[in-house]
């Protein structure tokens, strides 16, 4: 236990800080349930498949290649379906939407788990940041493509982080995706974890009435493969912080496991949550005008792209 969780004790869900993925869901019975996992691969990703399957889930886990998804499995022995989701390529997220559908099976939830942190140098993907791209954009592409395959309580979780608020004082920069006027690496992936977070709150309002849920969540700061961009001054650095200070890997995927499976969390939509509970976001997280915009602006870049 980290010297942080010493002094980490539950909240009104009964989890807290140091839960673990397979403790919220321990004693569920999950058979006949299907999960669609992004980056499912290594890290929180491949926590989430194994805790999730353990309980009877079935689980299509997503990677960037088949192959990355098939050895997760394996080393898992999840029960799971394999699919090659890249998000940084829309015509592999489509296929995705397909393949998904064509399994005819209603998905439970849909856990958007993938992403990229702090890319060193700016990098564009059809013109856009690469890490609103991949971290937004390929999810929203994703999680619009299958609305219709959610069932009717089901529910979409969206990985977003505390490092929301890293991303610019007004929030979002639609007059510069392309990050053409500046670039920070962690100022832009706070801002695609902003988006990931007012994404979540615009479908909540919409599923307002009917059954479905969606919330967004801070995993906690743990060392993963998440950190593959950054600098090896700052890799090495929180590795050597990781056992002091930082949450380890089943922690840190215990509140999507939360927000995807327990039957508790059919209550909330439209939340922030950290540590399996619900957590007060930066203010502007809250802006559903903002919310909206996004929506809307990220409608016009998807189009833009088919």
């Amino acid at each position: 236990m980290s010297l942080i969780g010493l002094f980490k004790g539950k909240g009104t869900t009964g989890f807290g800080y140091n839960s673990s993925a397979e403790e919220v869901v321990n004693e569920m019975d999950l058979s006949g349930k299907s999960f669609l996992l992004t980056g499912c691969s290594s890290g929180l990703g491949e926590e989430t498949l194994q805790a999730l399957s353990k309980r009877g889930a079935h689980m299509i886990a997503a990677a960037r290649s088949v192959g990355s998804a098939q050895e997760a499995i394996a080393r898992t022995g999840a029960n799971a379906t394999p699919a090659a989701c890249d998000l940084s390529d829309p015509a592999s997220v489509r296929a995705t939407v397909e393949a998904v559908q064509s399994l005819g099976r209603p998905l439970d939830a849909i856990i958007c788990n993938a992403g990229v942190m702090a890319i060193a140098s700016v990098q564009r993907i059809h013109g856009i940041e690469a890490q609103f791209f991949i971290n937004h954009i390929g999810h929203f592409i994703l999680v619009a493509g299958l609305l219709d395959s959610l069932s009717a309580d089901g529910r979409v979780v969206m990985v977003s982080s505390s490092a929301h608020n890293m991303a610019p004082a007004w929030g979002i920069e639609f007059d510069d995706l392309g990050a053409k006027k500046n670039y920070s690496p962690w100022g832009r992936y706070g801002q695609s974890k902003l988006a990931n977070l007012l994404f979540a709150r615009e479908l909540g309002r919409r599923f307002d009435g009917t059954g479905r849920s969606a919330n967004a969540l801070h995993p906690g700061v743990i060392t993963t493969n998440l950190g593959r961009h950054m600098s090896p001054i700052a890799r090495t650095a929180m590795a050597l912080a990781g056992p002091l200070f930082l949450k380890n890997i089943p922690q840190g995927a215990a509140t999507q496991c939360y927000l995807a499976a327990h039957p508790e969390a059919s209550r909330y939509n439209g939340e922030y949550f950290a540590d399996c509970n619900p957590a007060k976001s930066r203010v502007i997280g809250w802006d559903m005008e903002l919310a909206a915009r996004l929506w809307a602006r990220s409608e016009e870049i998807v189009a833009g792209i088919s």
